[in-house]
């Protein structure tokens, strides 16, 4: 474990996480897509293991029925996802862009898998992830949604 940092574009909101994990993951959601500009690659940290300064410019949008994202008001960097549902962990997923040296990272997992564009792809092996898998895993259901 590694104790990381990092911030977003302007500076305005920094962020230090402790004892950050090596392992990241990429989702391909339309979600995801439209508010990366690509796949998001995300490290999971714990909420007590992050401590964030500039608090009073991160803005938030529940972006769905189980999640919210947020943002920097200042600049637009997108600083988090993260599922809202009582039942989830309480995790941040954490743009690796944001942090101040990503380097020593390993790409695990790849998320709606069969969302993802075939205009690009990712080297190496991982686990693979549906959709359907995905929303089983953590007990969404998309009735009302």
């Amino acid at each position: 474990m590694t104790d990381r940092s990092g911030q977003c574009m302007c500076g305005a909101v920094r962020f230090s996480i402790r004892d950050a994990g090596h392992d990241y993951g990429a989702c391909h959601c339309r979600m995801c897509q439209q508010w990366a500009g690509s796949a998001l690659l995300a490290l999971t940290v714990p909420a007590d293991s992050i401590t964030w300064d500039g608090s009073e410019h991160i803005a938030r949008f529940q972006s769905s029925a189980w999640a919210e994202r947020a943002w920097c008001s200042t600049c637009g960097s997108g600083l988090w996802y993260r599922m809202t549902l009582d039942t989830a962990p309480d995790d941040y997923e954490i743009p690796i862009g944001l942090l101040d040296d990503a380097n020593g990272m390993t790409m695990t997992r790849e998320i709606f898998i069969d969302k993802k564009p075939d205009a690009f792809a990712f080297a190496g092996t991982r686990e693979l992830l549906t959709e359907a898998q995905v929303m089983a895993l953590y007990g969404i259901t998309t009735e009302g949604a």
